[in-house]
């Protein structure tokens, strides 16, 4: 069975200038890095993105920015999901104008405890007012985050009414039950794991891939779980990369994830830049970050800069 979106997408921190407008060449840089390092592709603009804090004008330029630095449109993933169909409209409309024609899409997020039945409006809405049928969508299911869950039984609607346009989902809630059930459920459907560590367990239970934060980080170790899960010839090399995966997931998780996460990066680069957040994201403190940098250290990264 051939799934339509597969492999290893990295959920792409974005870089900051000192007035807080996206730093485009430093964030095109590490775009071709993690190409460079073996991901499948970008998943730009999500919640490792800080896409919510950027408005539609800075998303459009950023994803610009990507392809004339050299990545194909096939390689990325942007997010176009926000709390209204308008601008998830004209989002996705401007992503299919480059052509870029697979998005991950948020459920409308500001309202809580909505049914299915307001759910299914959104998407179908959207959907048909895009009315391109090159579009293919990857729902984006974190509610812990977003505090809208998108339930099995939406994904049913939605492939029944659009099986050509709803192809997958990323499930950030870090239950590898509910992925398991997906998979059994529904056939041709991406289920991507938007856990670092969960990629290995959802592979051999036939999942599609990840769309994760860490492989800001490590890519390649991904990557090579991602190819190997299920050769036992390379049982040793997986465990090893899983072992890996899963030292910098805990660490970026002993800290608010996603200044770990930029901080990290800031000390893998030597860029102190990456440090830097959009509001109401902040940074981490000075004390948190040299604990990051030596505990870095101690999980066997070289790092650049203090």
């Amino acid at each position: 069975m051939s799934l339509p979106v597969t492999g290893v997408y990295c959920a792409s921190a974005t870089p900051v200038l000192a007035d807080l407008s996206p730093n485009l060449p430093a964030f095109t840089a590490h775009c071709r890095w993690l190409i460079g390092e073996g991901c499948d592709g970008v998943a730009l603009l999500g919640t490792t993105g800080e896409a919510n804090s950027f408005s539609s004008a800075e998303r459009k330029a950023i994803l610009e920015a990507a392809l004339a630095g050299g990545l194909a449109p096939g390689q990325l993933l942007p997010g176009t999901g926000t709390a209204n169909i308008p601008e998830t409209v004209d989002l996705t409309r401007h992503a299919l104008a480059q052509g870029v024609t697979r998005v991950v899409m948020l459920p409308p997020f500001y309202y809580k405890g909505v049914s299915d039945d307001g759910l299914y409006a959104a998407y179908s809405r959207t959907i048909e007012a895009i009315g391109d049928a090159r579009l293919q969508v990857i729902l984006y299911h974190i509610p812990q985050v977003s505090g809208v869950a998108i339930s099995h039984d939406l994904i049913d609607r939605l492939r029944n009414a659009f099986p050509q346009t709803v192809v997958g989902i990323k499930d950030s809630a870090g239950k590898l039950d509910n992925m398991q059930a997906m998979i059994a459920r529904f056939a041709d459907f991406s289920v991507l794991a938007g856990a670092d560590p969960l990629l290995l367990p959802l592979m051999k239970m036939g999942g599609a891939g990840c769309i994760t934060a860490t492989s800001n980080l490590v890519g390649r170790d991904l990557a090579l779980v991602y190819r190997g899960a299920n050769d036992p010839a390379q049982a040793d090399a997986v465990a090893a990369a899983q072992a890996r995966i899963e030292a910098f997931r805990n660490l970026s998780n002993s800290y608010v994830q996603l200044p770990a996460i930029k901080g990290m990066i800031r000390y893998l680069t030597g860029d102190a830049g990456w440090s830097r957040m959009r509001p109401p994201q902040v940074d981490l403190t000075a004390a948190e970050r040299a604990d990051l940098r030596a505990k870095l250290v101690t999980i066997g990264a070289t790092v650049q800069g203090d």
